[in-house]
């Protein structure tokens, strides 16, 4: 369930952020090959063509609820970004927002975290 939540296009935006580029794409390369060599474990041993193929109506909710979450994860980038660059006086703020936000993508996946 975990596997289909996840999104590598988010989590390379997400990589982004990361001031040493060559540093992030190294990892981010190692993260996305572990991640399409897990996907293709479960669904070997699980017998199955794509994840929670079994479980048709929980992967449909799943597909149908992710886009609605990309864009709270698109403004949460955007916060770190912020965040980073903010001085001191603004950052409780931008801090504030950013825990909204997690806790937003957190409601939408069904998750804690």
């Amino acid at each position: 369930m975990i596997m289909l939540k996840a999104d590598m296009n988010i989590a390379r935006a997400y990589a982004g952020l990361v001031p040493d580029q060559q540093l992030a794409a190294r990892i981010f390369r190692q993260i996305e090959n572990e991640f399409r060599r897990t996907e293709r474990m479960i669904c070997q041993i699980t017998e199955q063509n794509d994840l929670l193929a079994h479980q048709p109506v929980l992967q449909r909710a799943i597909r149908q609820r992710n886009p609605y979450i990309d864009p709270l994860r698109f403004i949460q980038i955007e916060l770190l970004k912020r965040l980073r660059a903010a001085p001191p006086e603004e950052q409780v703020e931008l801090e504030t927002v950013l825990l909204m936000s997690i806790n937003g993508i957190a409601a939408g996946l069904k998750n804690t975290g």
